[in-house]
C-alpha cells in the first residue's frame, strides 16, 4: 500500500460521516461516501459535495467535492484501502453483513468509534458470513469530530480532537494501521489493543446513567438544563463512581488496565478533583452543554446495548459482578420498553463465548485463537 496513494471510503452520512468525508476531501484525499438510505445523500449527490463550516482557524472549511456518493456498498469500497465506519454502534452488525461479500485482501476497517466490543463483533460477523479476505478490523476510542449536520449537504465542524487512540485486531497490526491513517489524519495514535479502547469507553459511564437518573427533569423541562454541571449532583456522581469502578474491575479481570473516569477528565480536560464530582465541577469544557430533549436518545438507545451490556457480559466472563451497571441497564430497558440485554452486544456476539481468558488475550494481542474460534 503506497502511502501517498491511499484511498478512503466513509461509511455513514450522519453528523460524523459527513464531517469526515468533507474533511478528507478538503485535505486532498480521494474519498467516497456511502449511506444506506439513498434519500439521505441525494442533496450531496445533486450538489457534487458537502459544504463544510468550521469553528477555528486550524480546521479546513469550504466546499468539499465528492466524486463517489452512493448507497451501493460495493461501489463505495471498490479500490479503497481504508474503510472508515462512522455509524451508531447499533449499525455495526448491519454494515459488517453488507461488507462481508465485497472485502478484498489488504483493506482496513476502522470503527469510529467502536464503543465497547465493536471491532470484535464486526470481525466475528464478517468471518461468520464466510469472508476469506485478509482484512484488518480496528476501532477508535472515540469520534474524531465534534460536528453537526446543518442540512443534508452542509456540516459544521466545531472541533477536531487533538489525539484519538486506535487499535487493531491483532494488536501487532496497529502500527501499520496508524501509518495508513496518518496519511490523512495526524490525530490518530496507537492504542494498546481493542479491549483497552473498548473498556476505556468513558461515555458508558457519563451517558446512560445521567440520562436515566434525570428522566423526570428531562421530561418536565424538555432538557432545558446543563446536562453535566446540573445533571450530575453529588448523589448522581456516587452512582457514576460505582459504575466506573465496576468497569475498571472488569478490565482488570481480563488482564487489561482501564483508566478511571477521573483520570480521563484530567487527561482530556485538565480537570482534577479528589472525587469524580469535584473533577466534573472543575471541567469548564462541559459548561453550557444541554441535556437531551427526550429520554428517547442515543445516550440510552445506543450506549446501553453497545456499551453497558458488553461491559456486564465481559464481567460475567471474568467473574466480576456489575450490580450498578446492571441496574442502569434494567432501568433503561424499562424506560424504552426494550430488552437491551437481548438487543445488546454480548460475548457471544463478539465471538468470545467459550474462550478462556488466556485465549481471549492471545487472540486480541497476537491474532491466535483456539480451534474453532474467530
Amino acid at each position: 500500500m503506497e502511502k501517498n496513494n491511499i484511498k478512503f471510503a466513509v461509511l455513514g452520512a450522519g453528523h460524523g460521516g459527513t464531517a469526515m468525508a468533507g474533511h478528507l476531501s478538503l485535505l486532498g484525499v480521494d474519498v467516497s461516501l456511502y449511506n444506506r438510505s439513498a434519500n439521505r445523500i441525494r442533496a450531496i449527490q445533486n450538489s457534487g459535495g458537502i459544504e463544510i463550516l468550521t469553528s477555528g482557524d486550524n480546521i479546513p472549511g469550504g466546499f468539499a467535492t465528492l466524486s463517489i456518493v452512493t448507497s451501493d456498498i460495493q461501489e463505495a469500497i471498490q479500490g479503497r484501502d481504508v474503510l472508515m465506519v462512522v455509524l451508531p454502534a447499533t449499525g455495526h452488525r448491519f454494515i459488517a453483513e453488507q461488507l462481508a461479500d465485497h472485502l478484498v485482501d489488504g483493506q482496513i476497517i476502522v470503527l469510529n468509534p467502536g464503543r465497547t466490543g465493536g471491532a470484535l463483533e464486526v470481525l466475528n460477523v464478517i468471518r461468520a458470513k464466510g469472508c476469506k479476505a485478509e482484512v484488518v478490523v480496528c476501532e477508535a476510542q472515540t469520534l474524531l469530530y465534534a460536528s453537526r449536520s446543518m442540512n443534508p449537504a452542509q456540516t459544521h465542524i466545531f472541533r477536531i480532537k487533538n489525539s484519538v487512540p486506535v487499535a487493531a485486531i491483532p494488536a501487532h497490526r496497529t502500527p501499520e494501521v496508524v501509518s495508513a491513517l496518518r496519511t490523512a489524519f495526524k490525530q490518530f495514535i496507537p492504542g494498546d489493543n481493542v479491549m483497552k479502547t473498548s473498556l476505556d469507553n468513558i461515555g458508558a459511564i457519563f451517558h446512560p446513567a445521567v440520562t436515566v437518573l434525570n428522566a423526570a427533569r428531562i421530561e418536565s423541562t424538555n432538557g432545558d438544563f446543563d446536562y453535566y454541571t446540573e445533571g450530575i449532583t453529588p448523589s448522581v456522581a456516587l452512582i457514576l463512581e460505582k459504575m466506573d469502578q465496576e468497569r475498571v474491575d472488569v478490565a482488570e479481570s481480563l488482564g487489561f488496565r482501564a483508566m478511571t473516569a477521573r483520570e480521563w477528565l484530567y487527561i482530556a480536560y485538565d480537570a482534577a478533583g479528589r472525587t469524580l464530582y469535584e473533577a466534573m465541577r472543575n471541567n469548564r469544557g462541559y459548561d453550557g452543554i444541554k441535556a437531551p430533549k427526550t429520554i428517547f436518545h442515543r445516550y440510552i438507545s445506543e450506549d446501553i446495548p453497545m456499551s453497558l451490556v458488553p461491559i456486564a457480559s465481559l464481567g460475567r466472563l471474568g467473574n466480576v459482578p456489575t450490580p450498578t451497571i446492571d441496574t442502569i441497564i434494567d432501568l433503561g430497558s424499562i424506560l424504552h420498553q426494550t430488552d437491551f440485554r437481548e438487543e445488546g452486544r454480548t460475548v457471544d456476539k463478539m465471538g468470545l463465548e467459550g474462550m478462556s481468558l488466556k485465549e481471549i488475550r492471545s487472540f486480541i494481542i497476537e491474532g491466535s485463537s483456539r480451534e474453532g474460534g474467530i
